[in-house]
């Protein structure tokens, strides 16, 4: 039978009985922590240092402000679920999963230890927002051309290890420079926050919009064919021509011109954007509000 999983909301150390903890093992646990600012590594340290004394087969690790979901392991029966705050920081829940019921002093021992991982946990979020803010077009809130460029090699790296594939989506707004002239700049800032708005609203968990420049959106979707992706493409060409903009008493209608390219085997992160950067402009030249995809190698 499955046992209620307990939950735990951690304000500060003192919230725990530390002195209950074993103090060598509690330092050991300390010291490999600070050898990282990954919540991924953070996690799975946590899980191997502890596993000795409170043996488990799997664990989980979600964080919602960052998107995280990390597991090892299959789901068991027995489940002890903790929500990790410092003060009114949010830190993401864990929980340790076995086959067994977990005992009394298993419990007070783990809760003792987990406030080694309360600040290092805390370090990683202050680097992620930081990175975050560095990352990310502040007017939009789609990551920036900065981040495109790390996480194009990321994934197409990523892909190449794996042979999934990989596709890209260039989207450019219609008319923006009559948008601007005609109703200013501040209509035109309200214009790319509604189409970055329409993409996130369109895309799956795993897919990424960042801002590549003035009107210009890339999306990057991993393990996604181009038939796939040019769907996906399809799908957020519709969600913003059926949205308009409201400035002043103005109804403004807008539409975006997309390309599609998928990861070739000897693509470069250049050569790539080229591909669908083209089939964005063949959109435009085709009549706009419509989604190309890359011209395909010929078959010699």
């Amino acid at each position: 039978m499955k046992s209620t999983p307990a939950t735990l909301s951690v304000i500060s150390n003192s919230t725990f009985e530390a002195r209950k903890a074993v103090s060598l093992l509690h330092s050991d646990i300390c010291s490999a922590l600070q050898t990282t600012l990954d919540f991924s590594e953070l996690v799975h340290i946590f899980s191997h240092q502890i596993q000795q004394r409170i043996p488990h087969h799997s664990f989980t690790y979600h964080n919602e402000a960052f998107n995280l979901n990390i597991n090892e392991g299959i789901a068991t029966p027995y489940v002890c679920t903790y929500e990790l705050k410092h003060e009114e920081l949010a830190l993401g829940h864990i929980n340790l999963m076995r086959t067994h019921p977990f005992s009394d002093e298993e419990i007070t021992l783990l809760e003792a230890l987990l406030c080694s991982l309360i600040y290092p946990l805390k370090n990683a979020t202050l680097y992620k927002q930081a990175l975050n803010m560095a990352f990310t077009d502040p007017l939009t809130k789609a990551y920036n051309r900065a981040s495109f460029n790390d996480a194009l090699q990321r994934e197409i790296n990523l892909a190449n290890r794996k042979s999934n594939h990989l596709s890209i989506i260039f989207l450019d707004i219609d008319h923006f420079k009559t948008i601007n002239d005609d109703y200013g700049h501040k209509c035109g800032d309200t214009a790319l926050i509604s189409v970055a708005g329409s993409i996130k609203d369109t895309l799956r968990n795993t897919d990424i919009v960042f801002r590549y420049g003035g009107e210009e959106f890339v999306v990057l979707l991993n393990d996604t064919r181009i038939d796939r992706a040019k769907n996906i493409a399809e799908r957020i060409r519709k969600n913003i021509e059926n949205h308009s903009i409201h400035y002043g008493s103005d109804i403004i209608k807008l539409t975006v011109s997309l390309g599609v390219s998928s990861l070739r085997g000897n693509d470069s992160p250049d050569s790539l954007v080229k591909r669908a950067d083209m089939a964005m402009y063949e959109a435009k030249k085709q009549g706009r509000n419509q989604v190309q995809t890359e011209a395909l190698p010929r078959l010699v």
